[in-house]
């Protein structure tokens, strides 16, 4: 059952004048409207792009592209906007069919990353980049103790790699498990498999992602085993 939206208004400090944009930012292609979130995520994908960059390029007066762009792709990705929208409690709020949600749809980390870029795309449409940018921007801050290159682009496969060659003297094995979507919005599952066994697996907009995501959760099960 979704919660008001006033509570989720709230969260966010920001009153929608037209109703209507929330409802579609919130509403799953699984639900079966003539509408969903599709466009708005679109849209939220590019205005954080946006924002974020500019964010950073007035945060590290020093820093050249490559590095930015790095912080960039640390922040803007789904494990990113997954964290973000746990923090709004935004699986309390998406409306999905029946068989979605009894799925766990509301603890899935693209569908609530995607809710999360359609509702920054709403807001952005009715009350621009300025306002929308101050709310994306206190969220960020609020959820990371640090933003720095060393504190949100750390390479998970690397000290996964080093970990498994330490306790088993091999390296992990990352397998595409599965694909879907149309070829320009790809969603990529990838398994890790050490000595043929699954420890974990992720889903993510590009293979890399995926095996990031995996590579981070398989090093927190390796890490409670000792």
């Amino acid at each position: 059952m979704n919660k008001n939206i006033e509570s989720l208004e709230k969260k966010l400090d920001y009153k929608f004048k037209n109703q209507k944009l929330i409802i579609e930012a919130l509403t799953h292609k699984s639900y079966k409207q003539p509408y969903d979130n599709e466009r708005l995520e679109f849209l939220g994908d590019a205005v954080l792009d946006l924002i974020v960059g500019e964010y950073l390029f007035t945060k590290f007066r020093t820093s050249n592209e490559g590095k930015l762009s790095k912080i960039r792709a640390s922040l803007v990705n789904e494990t990113g906007f997954d964290k973000l929208a746990r923090h709004l409690d935004l699986g309390s709020y998406i409306l999905l069919s029946n068989a979605e949600d009894n799925n766990g749809g509301r603890e899935k980390s693209s569908l609530l990353s995607n809710a999360f870029e359609a509702i920054m795309g709403a807001i952005y449409l009715e009350a621009g980049l300025e306002v929308v940018s101050k709310i994306a921007i206190d969220l960020i801050e609020k959820n990371h103790d640090e933003i720095s290159l060393d504190s949100l682009f750390r390479d998970f496969k690397t000290t996964l790699q080093e970990l498994t060659q330490a306790s088993f003297g091999i390296t992990p094995e990352y397998r595409v498990l599965s694909s879907s979507g149309p070829d320009h919005k790809k969603e990529f599952e990838v398994g890790v498999f050490i000595e043929g066994k699954e420890y974990a697996r992720a889903s993510g907009k590009s293979k890399k992602i995926a095996q990031q995501e995996s590579a981070k959760m398989t090093i927190e099960l390796l890490k409670k085993e000792k």
